[in-house]
C-alpha cells in the first residue's frame, strides 16, 4: 500500500473508522476518500456502485455498520440484521466488480458461539449456538466474513477479515440507550459523581435536560449520589481494546497480510474441518488484548479513575450476555502485532476526553 494510493475508509466517522482514519493520516497516507451518510448511504447498492466506479479506490477499509450494546441489539434486531448485511454486501460486492486490490472488512467477536472454548480461537466459529440478545448483528458480521472469504476462493480477491474484541476510544457511543458496557458505565458513573458533589450545572450541560425531566432521566438509568446501577451479575468476563491499538492491528493487516497467507494457514493450522479436501475455513484473523477482566472489575476500576465515592449495585434482572469472550489472538501476534495500550491507561484517554467535550 503505497501512500498515494487511494484508499476508502467507510464509516470514518464511527468509533473504529475514525481511528483508522487518523492512524493512516499519521503514517503519511494522503489520498483518503471518505463519505458521511449524508453524503452516500451504504446500504443502497445503487448508489455505492455509482461512488466505487467515480473514485476507483485500491484499498478500502470496511468498518461502517450499525453497532449497539445489549439493549440495542435486542430490541432492533430486525434493524441490526438487515441494515449490517445490506452495507457489507453493497461494498464488498462493489469492490469485487472494480477490481480493488485489497479489503478489509471488520467484525466482531460476538460471531462465536456463547459457550465458545477460552480463549476463543478462530475456528470456534460455526461450532455452536451464538448468544441470542446478539444474534441478528452476529449473523450479519458472519455473512460479511464468508462473503469475503468466498470471494477470495472463487474470484481470487485479497479480501480479509479481522475479528476484533470489545473496543473502546475518544470516539465512542456514550448514548445509555445504545451505548455499550464500557462507556455507558463511564458516563453514568460519572454522572453520579457530579450528583455527588452536586455539580447540577455540568449534568445538565451533559445530560441537556433540567429539573424533572433530568431527575426522571437519571432514575431510569440508576443513577445516584449514593450509588450506579450496573446491569447483570457483574461476573461475566470481557476483553477490551483501544481503537487506536485497533486501527494499528488494522493498518498492519493491510501492509502486510494477504489472503494466501492466510488460507494456507487455516490449512496448515487445522482449521478445516476436511484435511483430505484441504478446505479452507476460518482464515480470518482475531484481534484482542490478550487478556479479559470481570464487569465488576471494570466498573470498579472506572470508579476509581472518575474519582465516585457511592456503591455500584448489579441489577441481575438485567441480562448478562456471553459468559465470557476472551479472544485467542496468537495468530496475529505471530504475524508481527500486538497490543500496547493499557485497560488504565485507555480509560483514562478516554474520560480525558469525554470531560473535555462536556465540561468546556
Amino acid at each position: 500500500m503505497k501512500q498515494e494510493d487511494a484508499i476508502f475508509v467507510a464509516g470514518h466517522r464511527g468509533l473504529v473508522g475514525s481511528a483508522i482514519l487518523e492512524e493512516l493520516r499519521t503514517q503519511g497516507y494522503y489520498n483518503i476518500i471518505t463519505r458521511t451518510r449524508s453524503e452516500l448511504d451504504l446500504s443502497d447498492m445503487n448508489s455505492v456502485d455509482t461512488f466505487f466506479a467515480k473514485t476507483r479506490p485500491k484499498y478500502v477499509f470496511v468498518a461502517a455498520a450499525k453497532v449497539g450494546g445489549i439493549l440495542a441489539n435486542n430490541t432492533y434486531r430486525a434493524d441490526f440484521l438487515y441494515q449490517n448485511l445490506a452495507i457489507q454486501n453493497a461494498i464488498i460486492y462493489s469492490a469485487y466488480k472494480y477490481n480493488v486490490t485489497k479489503l478489509l472488512f471488520l467484525g466482531s467477536s460476538c460471531i462465536y458461539p456463547k459457550l465458545a472454548p477460552q480463549p476463543i480461537p478462530e475456528s470456534a466459529l460455526l461450532t455452536s449456538a451464538l448468544e441470542y440478545t446478539n444474534e441478528p448483528y452476529a449473523i450479519a458480521k458472519i455473512a460479511g466474513l464468508k462473503l469475503c472469504e468466498s470471494f477470495a476462493l472463487q474470484y481470487g480477491c485479497n479480501f480479509i477479515s479481522v475479528m476484533p474484541t470489545n473496543l473502546y476510544g475518544e470516539n465512542d457511543n456514550f448514548n445509555l440507550e445504545t451505548s455499550h458496557v464500557l462507556p455507558a458505565l463511564l458516563r453514568k458513573i460519572h454522572l453520579a459523581k457530579l450528583l455527588q458533589i452536586g455539580d447540577i450545572k455540568a449534568i445538565e450541560s451533559d445530560v441537556q435536560k433540567s429539573g424533572k425531566e433530568l431527575m426522571s432521566f437519571l432514575d431510569t438509568f440508576g443513577i445516584t449520589k449514593d450509588r450506579v446501577c450496573v446491569w447483570g451479575s457483574g461476573e461475566v468476563r470481557r476483553e477490551f481494546l483501544h481503537t487506536k491499538d485497533m486501527a494499528r492491528a488494522s493498518v498492519f493487516v493491510m501492509q502486510s497480510i494477504d489472503f494466501p497467507m492466510l488460507a494456507t494457514l487455516a490449512v496448515q493450522e487445522g482449521t478445516n474441518t476436511n484435511k483430505e479436501s484441504q478446505e479452507v475455513r476460518n482464515t480470518h484473523l482475531n484481534i484482542g488484548y490478550g487478556s479479559d477482566i470481570t464487569i465488576r472489575e471494570l466498573a470498579e476500576q472506572i470508579r476509581s479513575i472518575v474519582g465516585f465515592k457511592g456503591e455500584l449495585y448489579f441489577d441481575i434482572s438485567k441480562p448478562d450476555g456471553t459468559p465470557q469472550k476472551l479472544m485467542d489472538s496468537s495468530k496475529i501476534n505471530a504475524l508481527g502485532w500486538r497490543a500496547q495500550i493499557t485497560l488504565e491507561e485507555g480509560i483514562k484517554q478516554v474520560y480525558a476526553r469525554y470531560c473535555a467535550a462536556t465540561l468546556g
